[in-house]
C-alpha cells in the first residue's frame, strides 16, 4: 500500500493517477487486487492505434446522429450492466482533470511532489491536442480528433457539421462512446463535477443542453465560472437535468466568503460530497473532477475590482501582506528562467518546405509578451494551483484504500516561448507536454520511459473496471504498466489539431487575440527525443501546402531551439519521423464508431 502522507481509510489497496500513463506486457499480479488483476490480463493483448486524416485539417463527416436538441428535462435512458467482477473486487476511480495547466506548474504544487515521490510518473505524456475542448472529448472517448470529429473550441456555422464545440461532439455521437457508459453499464456508480466542454451551456430563458448518458450524477459548472463567481451548474434529478445558481458575494464582503463561493470551492464540496455519498456503497464509483484553474478569465473586465487576467483565490494572492502563496517554491523566484525557450529569437522556427526551402512563417509574427507581463501571469498561475493542490490533499483524505486517483490536463499553456504570447495549440512541449502521476495497488514508484497520450485514460478506466476496451479507440490501457516501471511499448504520440481560424470565437481571445488562430492545422509525431511537424498552411478545404519543423531534443536543451528538418546530420531521425507519418495517413479511415484495425494499432510502437 502507499502511504499518501495524509489519513484514510484502511480497506484495501489505494492508487493515484495522473495523466499520461505509459503501458506494458507484464504485471506482478500479486500486487494487485483479484479484480485489478483480472483486468491486467485482458489488456496483455492490447495495442496502440494511430489514424488521421493526411493535411490534419479538418474533414467532417456528419455522423448518423440527431442534431443537437436543448429542453428543460431531458430523461437517461437507462443501460444494463454487463458481465463483470463483482463490485467488492473493483476499485474505485477519480480523475482530476486540470485546465491549461503548464509542466512549470508542477514545481509549486507540494500534493503533485508526493504523487511523484511515493507513484509512477511519466515524462513524455501528451495531450492529443493541445485545445481544450478537442483534448476533453479525445479523453472522453480513448479517440483521435478525427475519430471524434471535434476538431475546434467552437461549432462555427451552425447551418453546417459542427466543426467543434459540444455541438460537434454531439452530432457525431460520441455521448455514446464516452467510457462513462461503458462503466455505467457495468454497474459503476459515476459522477462529473465541473468543466465539461466549450458550448455546453445555459443562459436563463434559454433550454438546457441535453442529460448526458453515462453519468448518475452530472454537477456540471457552466462556463461562467471562468472568471471565478457567479455561476450556475447542473445536477439531476429524478433523470431531469435541473440548474442552480452560485451567486457572488459583495465586492464588501471578506476574502474567506468570497472564496467559499468561488468555483473552485464549489467544485471541491461537491466532489468531497459525492465521494463520501458513495461510503459504504455496494457499488464501486467512478468520479470526474474537472477544475477550472489555473484558466485565465474570459471576460475583459474581472468580476471584482483588481481580479488579475488569471484571478487566485483571494486567499493565495499578493498583496499588502506579501507576494502571495505560490506553494512550494516562493513568488519571488518564479521567472521567465521558469520559461524555456522564453526571449528566443523565433526567426530560426519557420517551417521549411520538403526540400528545406522556407515557408510561410506562421510563427514568426512579433507578439511576444513583455518579460514582466510574463513573470506576473506565471506567478498568478502558480497562485491558482494552489487550490488544485488543497482539492487533490482532500480527495486523498476522503477516498477509501480501494480508489484510484488521476491527476492530469487537457493541455498546457504557453507565456511568451518562442516569440510567442499567451496561448495553447502548438505541437511544442509547452502546449502539449501535461503532467501524470500514478500510485496505488501494485505501483511501482519511479519514472516510464513510455511514450503516452490522453486518449490511453479511456481504456485504463475500463480495463480498471475489468471491462474489455471498446474495439473503436484508439488509445491503449495503461494499467500493465503499474506494477512494471521498465515496460515500454509506445514510443511515438501523434498529435492532431485543426485551426481555430476555420470557426473563430475562441473564448480565450480578450486575452490572446489572435494567438490560437494564427496556429496552422498539423499533424505531428513525437518520440522521447524528437519532434516533427507537418503543418498544412493553406487554409482552403480542397487544397493542401505542406511545410515541417524538426526539433530533437537531449537533456540540455528540452524545447524547440531551432527548426532543424533541413540538416544533413538530421536526415535518418526525419525519415523515421516522415515514415510514421505515411503510416499515420494510411490509417485515416476509421471514424466514429468504426473498429481500429490490427496495422493501426501498432502505429505508437
Amino acid at each position: 500500500m502507499v502511504d499518501f502522507g495524509v489519513a484514510r481509510n484502511r480497506t484495501g489497496p489505494a492508487c493515484v493517477i495522473m495523466s499520461g500513463l505509459p503501458v506494458g506486457r507484464g504485471i506482478e499480479l500479486s500486487r494487485v487486487r483479484r479484480g485489478v488483476a483480472a483486468a491486467c490480463l485482458l489488456l496483455l493483448t492490447a495495442c496502440t492505434a494511430a489514424e488521421g486524416t493526411p493535411s490534419g485539417r479538418a474533414q467532417v463527416q456528419r455522423a448518423q446522429a440527431q442534431p443537437v436538441q436543448g429542453g428543460d428535462a431531458v430523461a437517461v435512458s437507462a443501460v444494463k450492466p454487463r458481465s463483470a467482477p463483482r463490485a467488492a473486487d473493483r476499485p474505485n476511480m477519480v480523475l482530476v482533470l486540470m485546465d491549461d495547466f503548464s509542466m512549470d506548474l508542477v514545481q509549486t504544487m507540494r500534493t503533485a511532489r508526493v504523487l511523484r515521490r511515493k507513484g509512477a510518473w511519466w515524462d513524455r505524456a501528451f495531450s492529443v491536442d493541445s485545445l481544450c475542448c478537442v483534448s476533453r472529448s479525445s479523453l472522453l472517448t480513448g479517440q483521435y480528433p478525427h475519430q471524434t470529429g471535434v476538431r475546434t473550441n467552437t461549432s462555427g456555422d451552425r447551418d453546417a457539421a459542427p466543426l467543434g464545440g459540444f455541438p460537434a461532439f454531439h452530432e457525431h455521437g460520441n455521448e455514446a462512446r464516452s467510457f462513462a457508459v461503458a462503466l455505467q453499464r457495468a454497474g459503476y456508480t459515476t459522477g462529473f463535477v465541473g468543466k465539461y466542454l466549450n458550448e455546453y451551456e445555459w443562459l436563463a430563458g434559454r433550454a438546457l443542453p441535453p442529460v448526458q448518458p453515462g453519468w448518475s450524477v452530472f454537477n456540471v459548472v457552466f462556463g461562467s465560472a471562468y472568471d471565478g463567481w457567479d455561476f450556475d451548474s447542473t445536477y439531476l434529478e429524478g433523470g431531469q437535468l435541473k440548474v442552480r445558481h452560485h451567486p457572488a458575494p459583495a465586492a464588501s464582503a471578506s476574502a474567506e466568503e468570497k472564496d467559499n463561493a468561488s468555483a473552485a470551492s464549489v467544485i471541491e464540496r461537491l466532489s468531497l460530497d459525492f465521494i463520501r455519498a458513495q461510503a459504504g456503497a455496494a457499488a464501486p464509483y467512478f468520479l470526474e473532477v474537472a477544475v477550472y484553474a489555473p484558466h485565465n478569465r474570459t471576460q475583459p473586465k474581472g468580476y471584482y475590482d483588481g481580479d488579475p487576467v488569471f484571478p487566485p483565490l483571494f486567499r493565495d494572492r499578493a498583496g499588502a501582506d506579501g507576494p502571495g502563496n505560490c506553494g512550494r517554491v516562493p513568488c519571488r523566484s518564479l521567472t521567465t528562467g521558469d520559461l524555456p525557450g522564453f526571449g528566443d529569437d523565433p526567426r530560426d522556427n519557420r517551417p521549411v518546405t520538403r526540400r528545406g526551402e522556407p515557408a510561410r512563417a506562421w510563427n514568426t509574427v512579433p507578439g511576444s509578451l513583455p518579460s514582466s507581463a510574463a513573470i506576473h501571469d506565471l506567478r498568478d498561475r502558480a497562485r491558482m494551483a494552489q487550490s488544485i493542490d488543497r482539492t487533490v490533499r482532500r480527495i486523498l483524505r476522503v477516498v477509501d484504500d480501494n480508489t484510484y486517483v488521476v491527476l492530469t490536463s487537457d493541455n498546457g499553456f504557453h507565456l511568451g516561448q518562442l516569440g510567442l504570447g499567451r496561448g495553447k495549440g502548438t505541437a511544442y512541449g509547452t502546449d502539449s507536454r501535461v503532467p501524470l502521476y500514478v500510485v496505488g495497488p501494485g505501483v511501482s514508484p519511479g519514472r516510464r520511459a513510455e511514450v503516452t497520450t490522453n486518449i490511453d485514460l479511456a481504456p485504463t478506466f475500463e480495463e480498471i473496471a475489468g471491462l474489455a476496451p471498446a474495439p473503436y479507440r484508439s488509445g491503449v490501457s495503461l494499467l500493465p504498466t503499474f506494477a512494471d516501471r521498465s515496460l515500454v511499448r509506445q514510443r511515438y504520440a501523434f498529435l492532431e489539431h485543426t485551426g481555430q481560424a476555420l470557426v473563430k470565437g475562441d473564448p480565450d481571445a480578450a486575452f490572446t487575440g489572435d494567438e490560437l488562430d494564427r496556429v496552422p492545422s498539423y499533424v505531428a509525431v513525437r518520440s522521447r527525443d524528437a519532434l516533427l511537424v507537418r503543418y498544412d498552411l493553406d487554409p482552403a478545404a480542397d487544397r493542401e501546402q505542406w511545410a515541417y519543423e524538426f526539433y530533437r531534443y537531449t537533456r540540455r536543451l528540452s524545447w524547440e531551439r531551432t527548426n532543424t528538418f533541413a540538416r544533413k546530420a538530421h536526415r535518418p531521425k526525419v525519415r523515421e519521423l516522415l515514415g510514421k507519418l505515411e503510416q499515420w495517413d494510411a490509417c485515416a479511415g476509421a471514424a466514429g464508431d468504426q473498429p481500429v484495425g490490427p496495422a493501426c494499432r501498432g502505429l505508437t510502437s
